[in-house]
């Protein structure tokens, strides 16, 4: 059994004022497929409902996509646990590269069970947005940077894992190259017509993929806003 390293900072027991809900939440994850107990733990240790808007505080903890403003939506709860326990698989990585801060949510996951991750936005109000929850949360071991996603954060590469949080037309080679060789890139991508999550292994050759499943994320953009 890996017993993965749990970095100071990380959420524990922060706001648990809806336990029972956050339980239900985790029961329902488990129930469709969510194997790994420590993804569960995150997801049930995390705050949702400080990621939404106040007035959506009350479906937080429902297992659906919610809007946060500028066309944007925090992903559904069973999305990010099985993105994370596909960057998780096979090992205990030191250092992961989140594309697409977004909310913030996928970020405070990843923290709790990654010493470092380092998170890029392209849009700077909802980045901002982000890091007022995390210095809230006390997460400090989570590293932004306001940039274009399909670039990476090459000046931190290699990394041992990468998630992209919105759906590209193609396999981001750019991003491939950032990861190290036998690291996963997570990332929805289209394929004649549909998005499908996929778990894309770096190899000494080129890379390997596993489809995870059809998926439902906004589109992944160039430039900065």
């Amino acid at each position: 059994m890996i017993h993965r390293k749990h970095p100071k900072g990380a959420p524990r027991g922060i706001g648990m004022t809806s336990q029972g809900t956050r339980d239900r939440l985790v029961r329902r994850l488990r129930e469709h497929g969510i194997r790994d107990e420590d993804v569960l733990r995150a997801i049930a240790s995390t705050p949702r409902h400080e990621f939404v808007d106040e007035a959506l505080s009350s479906r937080a903890y429902e297992d659906t996509a919610l809007p946060i403003g500028l066309g944007q939506t925090i992903s559904q709860p069973w999305v990010v646990a099985r993105m994370t326990e596909a960057v998780l698989d096979g090992g205990s990585p030191d250092k992961v590269l989140e594309v697409g801060t977004g909310s913030g949510y996928q970020a405070a996951i990843l923290a709790s069970l990654i010493p470092q991750v380092f998170t890029v936005e392209r849009i700077e109000e909802l980045l901002k947005l982000a890091r007022r929850r995390f210095h809230k949360l006390g997460l400090k071991n989570i590293y932004t940077r306001h940039a274009d996603g399909h670039l990476g954060w090459p000046s931190q590469a290699p990394f041992d894992g990468i998630i992209v949080t919105a759906a590209a037309i193609q396999v981001p080679i750019e991003l491939i190259r950032q990861l190290r060789v036998g690291a996963v890139l997570v990332a929805p991508i289209e394929r004649r017509g549909m998005q499908r999550l996929l778990a894309i292994r770096r190899t000494e050759e080129g890379y390997d993929e596993e489809d995870l499943g059809g998926v439902i994320f906004v589109p992944m953009l160039s430039g900065l806003s």
